[in-house]
């Protein structure tokens, strides 16, 4: 039986995403993991990170770069520095070949080129690892999801709330609600929970026919309000991701229509999802319910009404430690395991009236999927 090779992960733990997983250490400075089959695992680390990391990481044995210095000393640049170590580390330990995730420097593998190793590019190392989500991980979700939820619930119940003014627009707490005021307020509420949101989107009327659209300007009675938020926690580094519909005052019939084929389709990719099918089966079983009720899949063509039912995306993506990671539920997507997180959004759009998408997050099992979410579905629940 061929010996499996040494794998090397290298960036600032913070950011990359795949050394972070490996460790579970959180710093800020460049850092090194090493495996080396029949012997413990090394972490090069800054020395001003040495006592913490030898207390917490997931590391056999931590080092900092000095203790692996080359004859020709290292570089005062931080990155180079580690980069060296590295190299010179597998060095020491004989290594001549060495396998390196899809997320490697470039820097690393010059180090490595100039002392004789070879590297070897293995583009699922770091990535089916961190698709099986273990025990901490999925607690870890949980909780994002469930802090997440807290937010779409205030969002959904500040719009349910605010009055219509003559004009249509909606008034919170006597000035007119914006998408922006109130991604603000869902900003304000994340922060106090200890993450941090990049943006959400909070899309009201025909601007949610945009999937992407983060929404502007005044919100609207009787309008469909999509309120997608997908903040990561400060401190375990995983995001949580949840999309609800709203709307202040009654749901058109139209808007009802939408929502109602929405729920149908992720309720059958819901019940598709578990491990050993595929992404493409899971979306699928989404476009089964959409074409069934004549939506047209993919953008709308040229010279298309106004009043045509689109779905131009997949049925979800995966999510962890970034909050868009493979598998995909999508066309070509590939087989599921059990430990995949992902996100189940099937949506209607129609440029007339806006969109309807309402979206959870699952964890694949081996009969099924476990739904993390406990947020209602209605858009008039709130």
């Amino acid at each position: 039986m061929t010996q499996p090779l040494p794998t090397i992960r290298a960036g600032v733990p913070a950011i990359a995403k795949a050394v972070y997983h490996a460790i579970r250490f959180v710093a800020h400075d460049p850092a090194v993991f090493i495996t080396i089959p029949g012997q413990r695992s090394i972490l090069i680390i800054r020395d001003v990170e040495l006592d913490r990391a030898k207390k917490t990481a997931k590391a056999d044995r931590v080092y900092v770069p000095k203790d692996f210095t080359p004859a020709s000393g290292l570089s005062g640049d931080r990155e180079i520095a580690t980069a060296q170590s590295a190299a010179e580390c597998l060095r020491r330990h004989g290594v001549r070949r060495v396998v390196g995730d899809r997320s490697l420097p470039l820097l690393y593998v010059e180090m490595l080129r100039e002392v004789g190793i070879e590297l070897v590019l293995d583009p699922d190392l770091s990535v089916f690892d961190r698709r099986q989500k273990d025990d901490q991980e999925v607690s870890y979700l949980r909780q994002a999801q469930q802090d997440t939820e807290s937010a779409v619930r205030m969002a959904c119940e500040v719009v349910r709330r605010a009055n219509p003014r003559s004009s249509g627009e909606l008034e919170y707490d006597g000035d007119v609600l914006t998408s922006e005021r109130l991604r603000t307020l869902i900003d304000l509420h994340l922060l106090k929970l200890g993450y941090a949101n990049e943006g959400s989107i909070v899309a009201g009327g025909p601007i949610g026919a945009d999937c992407h659209h983060p929404g502007t300007g005044a919100l609207r009675t009787g309008e469909p309000v999509i309120i997608d938020v997908f903040p990561q926690n400060k401190t375990t580094l995983y995001h949580g991701d949840c999309t609800r519909m709203t709307i202040q005052g009654d749901v058109p019939p139209l808007i009802a229509r939408l929502h109602a084929i929405v729920v149908e389709a992720k309720r059958a990719a819901v019940n598709a999802t578990r491990a050993g099918v595929t992404g493409d089966s899971v979306h699928h079983a989404t476009l089964e319910v959409m074409k069934r009720h004549k939506v047209h899949i993919g953008f709308p063509l040229p010279g298309a009404t106004d009043d045509l039912l689109f779905l131009p995306h997949g049925t979800g993506h995966g999510i962890g430690l970034d909050l868009k990671e493979p598998p995909l539920l999508d066309f070509n997507g590939v087989d599921l395991v059990s430990g995949d997180a992902v996100t189940i959004e099937p949506a209607v759009y129609c440029k007339a009236v806006g969109g309807v998408r309402i979206e959870d997050l699952c964890i694949v099992r081996e009969t099924g999927c476990e739904n993390l979410n406990a947020l209602p579905e209605a858009m008039d629940e709130w």
